[in-house]
């Protein structure tokens, strides 16, 4: 297996660190950015406001969180979506832990 790296490694692999001098909407989780950072890991699907009315999903694994945007890693392909995270309406988070297995073929282009 090339890719032996444990769920905590893969949440601490984040494109966006904190720190004591870092942004409140970031740190405190009363904001959806600092809420969203702590599911870093996990299975979620995302569903956004398009227009007025148009809600569009997107599912797969919470990549990174930053003051204005998520990164998703598809399920289907081996790429990451850049979303705008105002445009967010619901998150719905999995309570069922990937285990690394998983995440290899999540990795690898598999499905699982």
């Amino acid at each position: 297996m090339e890719d032996s790296k444990s769920l905590n490694q893969r949440q601490m692999e984040n494109h966006v660190t904190t720190n004591s001098n870092s942004l409140e909407i970031l740190t405190n989780n009363i904001y959806t950015p600092a809420f969203l950072r702590e599911q870093i890991g996990k299975l979620v699907r995302v569903e956004f406001l398009i227009g007025t009315n148009n809600l569009v999903d997107r599912i797969g694994i919470l990549q990174d969180v930053g003051a204005s945007y998520i990164l998703l890693k598809s399920l289907e392909s081996n790429t990451t979506t850049y979303a705008d995270i105002y445009s967010i309406k619901f998150v719905t988070i999995s309570n069922s832990p990937l285990s690394n297995n998983q995440y290899y073929n999540l990795y690898n282009n598999s499905m699982f």
